[in-house]
């Protein structure tokens, strides 16, 4: 009998021992676990605030992409927080919130594509902008020059076109239009010149003007209304002639009558409407 009982409390207590042994092991595995799904938790949690960062440094100058962005980076502080606030030993919860940050990094990378896709299109048109410019600069430089050059060119035949005089002299006559040198006996003053050859000039009409200043200084004239126009300046003249002009010298004489002349030198200037032709004196005794 004792010998029995002696079997029975022997195998209770190797029963014991090993249930506490299967024990131990059993708590030890479980902090084992724990601790494992601790350091998992710590890893989940960093690499989803590293998202967040990475989320934050992402910026475009599109306002749709930039809503999209921010609503993005609020689902990333969502699962920021409920991992925070699950327990490490909740392996179900960490696994599912695991995948969630898988797919939000996806979703990341499209965005990254999406942002670069257009910094790259911003780039090519910030290129395009800058070439237009360099382009139109050019453009209008060379249509300034052009224009330059036309004006000048335009300047040069406008100067050019210019009616030109030559020898041109004045001299006293008498009723008979003989030449005179005294005072007393000229009834008139004869101005003759040459309008030159021009093939620029305009063909047509063209009036002489004549200017005369006796000895005096005082322009002789029979009528304050003799008036020409002279670039945009109003002159009184002595009298005028106009003749048919077609490009080919042309002698052009003007005579001037006057009650009576007194001895002194005599001045005349000619004119057309766009300049002067010449000057001359003459002498009366």
């Amino acid at each position: 009998m004792e010998k029995n009982l002696k079997v029975a409390i022997g195998i209770l207590i190797a029963v014991a021992v090993i249930l506490g042994g299967i024990l131990i092991y059993v708590v030890y595995d479980r902090n084992s676990i724990i601790d494992e799904l601790t350091v998992e938790k710590g890893a989940l949690t960093e690499e989803v605030a590293q998202l967040r960062n990475d989320y934050m440094e992402l910026s475009t100058s599109n306002d749709t992409l930039n809503q999209q962005l921010l609503v993005e980076r609020s689902k990333v502080e969502q699962l920021l927080e409920k991992i925070k606030q699950t327990e490490s030993s909740n392996k179900r919860k960490l696994m599912s919130y695991e995948r969630e940050l898988g797919t939000m990094r996806s979703i990341m990378r499209s965005y990254i594509k999406q942002i670069d896709s257009l910094n790259q299109l911003n780039i090519a048109l910030r290129q395009e902008t800058a070439d237009a410019k360099k382009e139109a600069k050019e453009a209008t430089q060379k249509y300034n020059d052009i224009k330059s050059t036309t004006e000048e060119y335009a300047k040069q035949v406008e100067e050019g076109s210019i009616l030109r005089g030559r020898g041109i002299a004045m001299v006293a006559v008498n009723e008979k239009g003989k030449e005179v040198e005294r005072s007393r006996r000229a009834v008139r003053l004869k101005t003759c010149l040459s309008l030159v050859e021009n093939a620029l000039t305009k063909r047509g009409p063209k009036t002489v003007y004549i200017r005369i200043k006796g000895p005096d200084g005082i322009l002789m004239t029979d009528s304050q209304e003799n008036l020409f126009d002279l670039d945009g300046e109003q002159m009184l003249y002595s009298a005028s002639r106009e003749v048919d002009y077609q490009g080919s010298e042309v002698e052009v004489c003007i005579y001037f009558a006057a009650p009576e002349f007194t001895s002194g030198t005599y001045t005349v200037d000619a004119f057309t409407n766009k300049g002067k032709l010449g000057s001359a004196q003459t002498y009366l005794k």
